[in-house]
């Protein structure tokens, strides 16, 4: 971590908070689809009993889970290291494997015809967006 007051500082900060606000985002929802497994496959196959996916949801989920958890695990593991290190290498991984939990998102959204629960998807992918541009080294 650089001095406070250290020109680094500033970006620093904003490279721990969009890390740690991915990190909170994928391993609560990665570990309420884990929880709530059952209320979770009920909910996504009413969701998209309409749409071409109808017949993949439960592998969907799955698929889905994992990604988020390992997004989070990774983000939070990024933050530790940014924290202790400085390295931005496994907060990078986060944010990249966040950007792509947004992305698979946002398309089950769109296939379901729910704009307006894509369109909540923007902001959160942005910050995933942000977060990799603060990171590159």
């Amino acid at each position: 971590m650089p001095s406070l007051d250290s020109n680094l500082f500033p970006l620093w900060l904003a490279q721990t908070l969009c890390v740690l606000f991915l990190a909170i985002t994928f391993l609560q929802s990665g570990l309420d689809k884990v929880i709530d497994w059952k209320g979770n496959l009920g909910w996504l196959t009413g969701h998209f009993s309409k749409t071409p996916l109808r017949g993949v949801v439960a592998p969907m989920l799955a698929s889905l889970t994992l990604l988020e958890l390992a997004a989070g695990a990774a983000s939070a593991a990024g933050v530790v290291v940014l924290v202790l290190s400085g390295s931005t290498r496994v907060a990078l991984w986060g944010a990249a494997l966040s950007g792509l939990s947004f992305v698979a998102l946002f398309f089950g959204q769109r296939m379901a015809k729910d704009y307006a629960g894509a369109s909540g998807l923007v902001p959160y992918f942005l910050v995933s967006i942000v977060a990799l541009l603060v990171l590159r080294g």
